[in-house]
């Protein structure tokens, strides 16, 4: 080994042979070849923050995969290895090391209701009760902490708690509060229930008729026992006193951040309406104007599209009313080009449309709640006007109907990229599976539904054994072609999507190992899954050019979890945590510095 001498060692002397001028162009030279090295970038081209170390799903198939990222504008400047991004690195760059954490883009959910569920969480609220007996303690305790005669009202009671039939009566309303109106819808809004001074002070006797498309649930004596389905719902609803505009937006503000908190920048708010005289169900009026107010002062966080109610009420003459709806709302900066057909009801209550009969009531197939030449008509009138049709539908006869309306609408109008969409869907007939690759037609599917909880235990008596084995046919519409994006239908179901991922990969209840599978043979994979919250449901949106895969050029719109999904085992995907969420380059939930703590601290 070489040593070197003094006076080679010694500062400030030459080497020997060196000569001032040759040293000065050796520090030149060394100077040089280290700028080429390391380039720093110019202020204004330098990446605001860069993700390094980490395990990235692009969700793009041309770069599936990476470990860093670049961030720059709002919009994603690199993707790639570490080398991609170094380039992008200045002097005010923050470097994030994810420490081998999972980043996926951020969620979209393609069918939520975002006012209608801050709402239900803000007043008496029933979610977390799980029997008849939870739902009086907690009604009990409402009335007590809001004194005086008015209504007490407010949302989430289950269906699949009141057997044989799912509708719960009266009497346990009066047991608890008998002196003051009282309604709650189900988890679903298809239904409310009441007790018996609520139908006092609503009018509703034995002589009261049922509504079109409504059913007042009755007594063998003919007398109303409480609980009303469908367009029925109305007579209880228009009875309430409408939220203030402070509470809508404070209720989209709750549902925003709780979004947020999931993973999710971009909402399908799946039913809007246009007056106070159409709301359907538990949707309450003054939506429109709750955005725009929102929009106006940037609160929304968040890619937001609107599908404007129609009114079962009228017909084809409301066409101009929706679409001068939509030009204001888009001048107030909120998209709203969608219209929202309720074209069925639920299979629960069997007022959802079926081909077949319902195997508990023969020669009984349920509703259509729109006349079918009535829904073609204002289909191919809306396609014409540039919307995009959003038609629930979950009754097999229901999701013909909605099909043959986006035929003649395409046979009219000629092919349109519209995206129509179908939501819910639980069946689906063979023969019409083909016709949603022909037709365009992307279906919205909830995959937290599909397992035998208890309302699934309910359907099972409706539809048989048979038709079971297909109950929300995900993977029978992939084999065929078809798109799918995912919407949880929030507040009806929680609009997490890791919950409703473990789902579709398990087809059980989330956290369950073992069980009665729904359907097991429709089950799709983690990366399917994954497309369905993210690409998929930003293309049903019209939003896939900006958001939805981490590519160059798009929103800087991504998630980091606390586990990564390919490496745990299914059951455990719903206990994953959302660190991180970034919306437009902004964190809008959690911080860098969680992201950036070493694994398992």
């Amino acid at each position: 080994m070489h040593s070197m001498s003094k006076s080679e060692r010694a500062p400030g002397r030459l080497a020997r042979g060196m000569t001032p001028r040759l040293v000065a162009l050796a520090i030149v030279a060394l100077a040089t070849a280290c700028s080429k090295q390391t380039p720093q970038p110019a202020a204004e081209s330098a990446a605001e923050l860069v993700f390094k170390n980490g395990t990235i799903y692009t969700v793009d198939a041309s770069k599936p995969t990476a470990t860093s990222i670049a961030v720059r504008g709002g919009k994603i400047a690199a993707v790639g290895a570490d080398a991609d991004t170094a380039a992008l690195i200045g002097a005010q760059t923050k470097i994030v090391d994810l420490q081998g954490r999972l980043m996926l883009p951020a969620f979209h959910d393609a069918h939520t209701h975002p006012v209608w569920g801050g709402l239900s969480h803000a007043g008496c609220n029933l979610y977390d009760g799980n029997s008849p007996e939870d739902y009086q303690k907690i009604i009990a305790k409402c009335a007590t902490d809001e004194p005086g005669d008015g209504w007490i009202y407010g949302s989430g009671w289950k269906d699949g708690l009141f057997p044989p039939d799912g509708v719960p009566d009266k009497k346990l309303l009066d047991a608890v509060v008998p002196n003051r109106p009282v309604a709650f819808t189900n988890v679903g809004g298809h239904g409310i229930w009441v007790n018996s001074k609520a139908l006092e002070v609503a009018g509703i006797t034995r002589d009261t008729q049922d509504p079109p498309n409504g059913r007042i649930d009755r007594d063998k004596k003919g007398e109303p026992i409480g609980s009303f389905q469908e367009a029925a719902v109305e007579l209880i609803v228009k009875k309430l006193p409408p939220p203030s505009d402070k509470a809508r937006e404070q209720a989209l503000g709750y549902a925003r951040d709780y979004f947020n908190s999931n993973g999710i920048v971009g909402w399908h708010d799946a039913l809007v309406p246009i007056s106070g005289d159409e709301p359907g169900q538990a949707i309450p009026p003054g939506v429109p104007q709750t955005y725009a107010a929102m929009a106006k002062n940037g609160t929304l966080k968040g890619h937001v599209r609107l599908a404007l109610a129609w009114d079962k009420k009228r017909g084809v003459e409301q066409v101009p009313d929706l679409i001068a709806a939509a030009e204001k709302l888009a001048a107030a900066g909120v998209p709203a080009r969608s219209v929202k057909f309720l074209l069925d009801g639920v299979p629960a209550q069997r007022t959802a449309a079926l081909i077949e009969p319902y195997s508990d009531m023969p020669g009984f197939k349920g509703d259509l709640h729109i006349d079918p030449a009535v829904l073609k008509d204002a289909v191919t009138r809306l396609d014409a006007a540039d919307f995009q049709i959003h038609i629930h539908a979950i009754g097999d006869q229901a999701v013909r109907t909605a099909l043959d309306s986006f035929a003649a609408a395409r046979e009219k109008n000629g092919a349109k990229d519209h995206r129509h969409l179908l939501s819910h869907v639980n069946l689906i007939s063979k023969d019409d599976l083909p016709r949603f690759k022909d037709l365009g037609v992307v279906v919205i599917f909830q995959p937290l539904w599909a397992c035998m909880d208890d309302y699934m235990v309910l359907v099972r008596d409706r539809v048989g054994p048979a038709r079971m084995e297909h109950m929300y046919p995900v993977r029978s519409l992939l084999n065929a072609g078809g798109r799918v994006a995912y919407g949880s239908d929030w507040p009806v179901a929680s609009a997490n999507p890791l919950e409703g991922i473990e789902v579709a990969l398990t087809r059980l209840a989330p956290g369950s190992t073992d069980g009665e599978l729904l359907a097991p043979e429709e089950r799709v994979t983690l990366q399917q899954a994954i497309e369905s919250y993210t690409i998929d449901s930003a293309y049903a949106m019209h939003l896939e050019d900006r958001s939805g895969s981490l590519v160059v050029g798009k929103s800087a719109d991504l998630v980091v979890l606390d586990h990564d999904l390919f490496k745990i085992p299914a059951n455990q995907i719903a206990s994953t945590k959302v660190l991180l969420t970034m919306f437009a380059g902004a964190a809008v939930h959690g911080d860098l510095n969680a992201v950036s703590a070493p694994v398992g601290e």
